[in-house]
């Protein structure tokens, strides 16, 4: 797996917007969660706003806990394989970009260039899907109004050979008619010769 995927696979999409939690951050930026958290505290000014970050609540947290063990994902948090006691804090896109501020080493700085490019992909990827998606939904709107016009077509002409179908029988019993009648013979206009 590389560098762009295993960060991929560190978003969470909670409360409908796509986050990465602390200490999946504090792992990319190679510190302890409670040194990264213990910035964050320091700058909160920097992070007001759900739009930035949010703490999980303990449900959320559970959630996420039962969710990560059902997709048999082990966390590596502090080499021991467990997960925070205290539930996590979520930082969007913009929050991540933010802790560029706050956290200034070189593995933080390569760390967060290589978090923003996932974002983007991510962003990019949402967004050729739900254009592909539209498409077809588009596509399949059209496919069932030729569908609908086939059959009316189909009706239609059913209508119009049986309309014929009696036409056709109308003159085939006309000149059926016509040969059966024997026929007349006129007689002729004039004098009679004896």
């Amino acid at each position: 797996m590389d560098k762009l995927d295993q960060i991929q696979s560190k978003i969470y999409e909670i409360r409908g917007q796509r986050v990465m939690l602390d200490f999946d951050l504090a792992e990319l930026y190679q510190v302890e969660t409670r040194v990264l958290k213990q910035a964050v505290r320091r700058n909160i000014e920097r992070f007001e706003g759900d739009d930035f970050m949010f703490e999980l609540s303990e449900d959320e947290y559970n959630v996420l806990k039962d969710r990560l063990r059902s997709q048999n994902v082990i966390l590596e948090i502090d080499g021991r394989g467990k997960y925070p006691k205290y539930p996590p804090f979520a930082f969007t896109e913009i929050g991540v970009a933010m802790l560029s501020s706050v956290l200034r080493s070189n593995a933080a700085i390569q760390a967060n260039r290589a978090i923003m490019r996932a974002f983007v992909a991510m962003r990019n990827y949402i967004t050729t899907t739900t254009q592909m998606t539209s498409e077809l939904a588009e596509i399949r709107a059209k496919l069932t109004l030729l569908e609908r016009a086939d059959e009316d077509n189909a009706e239609a002409i059913n209508d119009l050979s049986e309309d014929m179908r009696k036409e056709l029988d109308s003159i085939y019993q006309a000149i059926a008619a016509l040969s059966i009648k024997p026929v007349q013979t006129r007689k002729k206009i004039g004098y009679k010769k004896e």
